[in-house]
């Protein structure tokens, strides 16, 4: 089970997300979009086993988690494990946002996994958590296809899609 920190992305780039999604499924290889259709385009800021809703919506209360942060989407990336994802350019605003979550969630004694920690972090949003090996390559040119988006974030929540939460903060 894996429970997140999402952050939500305007209505153009959901859609382009959701058509990839789409595409790739036409294709055959597995997309978020057709895991479970309960996951939404977004970019994870933290994410563990176990995330407590109201810890981090305590932790987080007064800060503007959702604020209106700009995004380019550029590149294309894979995580061990034939993880495929679109990768966010870092900005020295989102690594800052980055880090005043982490820094409250931290206070708050809110456990999360190192890899999302600051100064390890790789923002992006998650295309497919399973590729095939012999479908990679067409999987990521497909990627390529959709590249670049410019996103706004526009929402933000604690998810955990395997235990049906999904936690506006």
């Amino acid at each position: 089970m894996v429970a997140a920190i999402e952050l939500y992305l305007d209505v153009d780039t959901t859609r382009r997300v959701r058509n990839l999604w789409r595409a790739l499924d036409a294709e055959g290889i597995p997309s978020l979009g057709s895991l479970h259709q309960k996951h939404r385009p977004h970019i994870s800021l933290a994410a563990a086993h176990r995330i407590d809703p109201h810890a981090v919506a305590e932790a987080l209360s007064g800060f503007e988690v959702a604020r209106p942060l700009p995004l380019s989407i550029d590149f294309v990336g894979q995580f061990v494990g034939r993880v495929l994802w679109l990768g966010v350019t870092m900005t020295e605003d989102l690594l800052s946002h980055h880090r005043a979550v982490h820094d409250r969630l931290s206070s708050a004694g809110v456990e999360i996994w190192d890899h999302y920690r600051p100064g390890r972090w790789v923002p992006h949003c998650t295309i497919s958590l399973r590729v095939p090996n012999p479908v990679m390559a067409p999987a990521v040119r497909r990627c390529l296809e959709y590249l670049p988006l410019q996103a706004t974030i526009t929402g933000a929540a604690v998810a955990d899609h395997a235990n049906d939460i999904s936690h506006p903060l």
